[in-house]
């Protein structure tokens, strides 16, 4: 039976797509093994599916000046001390690595050991965990055709992101249930990312009273952002973070408005859900986000307003100029070739594992 390691985490994005392939490699019957941080979000996520999960020491490589940046090497340095160890025992045929810092020590090893690894890129340029894993990977995957430009052209190839197949089923009764919202009132969903979005949190609760008289809001704000203060606002539903119910409040939201990761954009526009993006600040980022939501709003998919231009006046304009053109947005997304990403990666995977 083969065996086949996954990693990736700090962020959802960094797991999601990992998730959307285990049934599939299951029904291939992979042996699965999970290799990610002690306390990270991928912890639970991957534990929570009965896969056997390791957890290493992982630190982060920054551009800037952090303090941690005096420690986080010497985590990263314990972490590939503990990945090689995790390699000899574990002893896979092949590693898929969806990105994020945990991630380097999982590949450096893998490379150590001779065991061929794919990675992943959902964004338009790689990030800074990938960019080092990159010279050892025997193939890269990614979601962007601009992105081959910044990848070796013997390695790159253009797959799209894995998305899991059980948001595509949703019931929207069973949403309104949960939420405990009417059925004759439009549903704005916002996704601030797994973390949450503090800005993001801010702008929809202050214009929460006017948001309200037109729509009804479901709001997933990220880990220990919730504001107990408005828990019984009528119309209102805020949750940290949705696993189980996510493709019901999917299917019960009439438009969507989320920041830009690669991941989340990829799965609201899969299901056809009207969207508008705001994207992390390129002061708080490598703009990654701005150039994904900017690649989506050119082919029709999506509006985006810029943290710098967030305002009360201009969330709320946004909001509602999406909702009227609701249907030329969905229609867009309709007309779109979305690739099967999960069978074209599977087979990459059956290509590169070692013989």
């Amino acid at each position: 039976m083969k065996h086949i390691v996954l990693t990736g985490g700090g962020t959802a994005g960094h797991v999601t797509p990992n998730i959307a392939l285990i049934p599939s490699l299951q029904e291939l019957g992979y042996t699965i093994s999970y290799i990610g941080s002690h306390d990270g979000i991928e912890k639970k996520l991957i534990e929570d599916m009965h896969i056997p999960y390791y957890g290493i020491s992982s630190g982060k490589l920054r551009r800037y000046f952090n303090p941690k940046n005096f420690s986080d090497p010497f985590r990263v340095l314990k972490g590939i001390g503990e990945a090689k160890k995790l390699m000899k025992e574990l002893n896979p045929d092949v590693v898929f690595s969806k990105g994020g810092f945990v991630s380097v020590p999982v590949v450096l090893a893998a490379k150590s050991r001779k065991i061929p690894v794919i990675i992943h890129e959902s964004d338009m340029s790689p990030g800074l965990a990938n960019k080092i894993c990159i010279p050892a990977a025997s193939i890269v995957c990614c979601n962007f055709p601009e992105t081959l430009t910044n990848l070796p052209q013997k390695k790159a190839v253009v797959t799209g992101t894995p998305i899991r197949q059980e948001l595509m089923s949703g019931n929207k009764l069973a949403a309104l249930k949960f939420c405990g919202f009417t059925a004759n009132k439009p549903v704005v969903m916002v996704i601030g990312g797994s973390l949450g979005s503090v800005v993001v949190n801010d702008a929809i609760r202050g214009v929460l009273p006017e948001l309200l008289k037109d729509f009804q809001v479901i709001h997933l704000c990220g880990k220990d952002k919730l504001d107990p203060s408005l828990d019984r606002v009528e119309g209102y539903a805020q949750f940290e973070y949705i696993k189980k119910e996510l493709a019901d409040l999917f299917a019960l939201a009439d438009v969507v408005i989320s920041r830009a990761g690669a991941n989340a954009i990829c799965e609201i526009s899969s299901l056809a859900k009207p969207n508008l993006l705001i994207p992390l600040s390129a002061k708080a980022s490598r703009g990654d986000q701005i150039l994904n939501a900017r690649s989506f709003e050119k082919q029709g998919y999506s509006m985006v307003l810029e943290e710098e231009e967030l305002t009360p006046e201009s969330l709320l304009q946004s909001v509602r100029q999406l909702y009227e053109n609701r249907e030329t947005f969905i229609a867009a997304m309709n007309n779109s070739s979305h690739t099967d990403s999960i069978s074209r990666i599977l087979s990459l995977i059956q290509e590169c594992e070692r013989q």
